[in-house]
């Protein structure tokens, strides 16, 4: 059982993190190292020798290894990222880089995704370290730079460069998981990652002719680029069941009693139907999307540009890769090219494994009153990069949430922040699972 101490360690940790302003603004505009040498002195003063890494000055990413009591034993990674997305302040209710703890909450950008696990994980290790306790398995601890970009100074660097660090790792465990859900109706549900959509963010480009605003012009590339992007957004993607969101359906219909005939579309959307705020949890990753998300054409009202560029984000679920691919080439058609501006796999984890048994068990201990169901996340995590070493990536950072905490919504939100007793709540979690892998 983790110790007091770990419990008013996790508050402290997760507010000292906030408190680094760790924003990452893309193209490189960031630097970890600050929240980077404050995580390694936490697992230095727990006797561990943390190795600090960069690709990229100022760009840090953290690892050390725990060893276990079997050397045979895979090892299991635990890893977090430590930057964050753009928060402006005048938005905001609490500045987002104040690390206030106010009236049992703490606030600011990070707190939910994801120096909050970060803050658990050294908590967790620095409790052993007291105690002297070891896992049966080796136990590896990663922070990572980069993870709101495009994870080349953070997890892919080390995957790439350095997987030496990660040797015998088979499993990891991250963000986005184990999480209070409340579906409105009194259940709580406690959804873990095993799976996600890949990631395909695409650029398109519309080629045309120049010229005078006033002019006829059938060669318009602004044109011919909003016709696209107006075709790529109205598309409706077809159902493609994965096997993670397969067994999330299967356990969000048991949880409410429900039958319904998985390989029956029309039984799909009825049981959506009849699940109500519960469907959240799935209906985001049945399909691959592709949603336009930034326009860039033209730099005078009287020109009409030669030239028109669009960027969309597109997901895409395991196996549906070659399906996207080929819809965009229809959906854009010959007049405006596309091309994979960041690509990264889907994931899927097995749900009968014994560490997805044992994540279940360690939730249920702490809330017997919760229902655990697996799901697949809709976006990603370093736990792409990290597959790249046979990894099997499950997300797992649980925390008790009380009704009305809109948890996914404060992801890249305004007024992130999270309960001092879910802090409390996932380190004795966590601590209870690790020390039963």
């Amino acid at each position: 059982m983790a110790d007091e101490q770990s419990l008013d360690e996790v508050v402290r940790f997760t507010s000292d993190l906030i408190r680094i302003d760790t924003t990452n603004r893309g193209g490189g505009d960031c630097r970890e190292r600050p929240a980077a040498e404050y995580a390694a002195a936490r697992l230095a003063e727990a006797g561990l020798e943390p190795t600090l890494l960069e690709r990229t000055t100022g760009r840090t990413n953290v690892v050390a290894r725990i060893e276990g009591t079997d050397p045979s034993a895979d090892a299991l990674l635990l890893h977090g990222h430590l930057d964050v997305v753009p928060a402006e302040a005048g938005d905001w209710s609490v500045h987002p880089f104040s690390g206030e703890v106010r009236d049992g909450v703490v606030w600011g950008r990070g707190a939910v995704d994801m120096k909050n696990m970060d803050a658990m994980i050294l908590a967790v290790v620095r409790d052993w370290g007291r105690s002297g306790f070891r896992p049966r398995r080796d136990l590896v601890v990663a922070f990572t730079a980069d993870e709101e970009a495009s994870a080349e100074d953070g997890s892919g660097f080390l995957a790439d460069r350095h997987p030496e660090l990660f040797e015998g790792c088979t499993e990891g465990i991250s963000e986005s998981g184990a999480f209070t859900f409340h579906d409105g109706a009194g259940r709580q549900i406690y959804p873990i990652a095993a799976g996600e959509r890949g990631t395909s963010w695409l650029r398109l480009t519309a080629h045309g002719r120049a010229g005078h605003g006033s002019k006829v012009n059938r060669d318009n590339a602004v044109t011919r680029l909003a016709a696209a992007v107006a075709r790529i957004g109205a598309h409706e993607w077809p159902l493609r069941l994965t096997p993670t969101v397969r067994a999330a359906l299967a356990g969000l219909a048991d949880v409410y009693g429900l039958e319904a005939d998985l390989d029956d579309p029309r039984d799909i959307d009825g049981l959506l139907a009849k699940l109500g705020p519960a469907a959240s949890l799935v209906e985001a990753t049945l399909r691959n999307s592709s949603n336009p998300t930034m326009l860039n054409a033209g730099y005078k009202v009287n020109v009409i540009p030669g030239q028109a560029v669009a960027h969309v984000d597109g997901r895409c679920v395991p196996g549906g890769e070659e399906e996207f691919a080929r819809t965009l080439d229809e959906l854009t058609g010959p007049d405006v090219d596309w091309e994979f501006e960041h690509r990264e796999v889907a994931l899927q984890a097995p749900v009968d494994s014994p560490t997805y048994a044992r994540m279940r068990a360690a939730v249920q201990e702490f809330a017997p009153e919760g229902h655990v169901v697996p799901y697949c996340m809709s976006g990603g995590t370093d736990a792409k990069q990290f597959s790249r070493l046979g990894i099997t990536g499950y997300g797992f950072a649980p925390l008790k949430l009380p009704e009305g905490f809109d948890y996914q919504a404060l992801f890249h939100g305004v007024d992130e922040r999270v309960p001092v007793e879910a802090l409390h709540f996932g380190v004795q979690v966590l601590d209870r699972f690790l020390r039963t892998v």
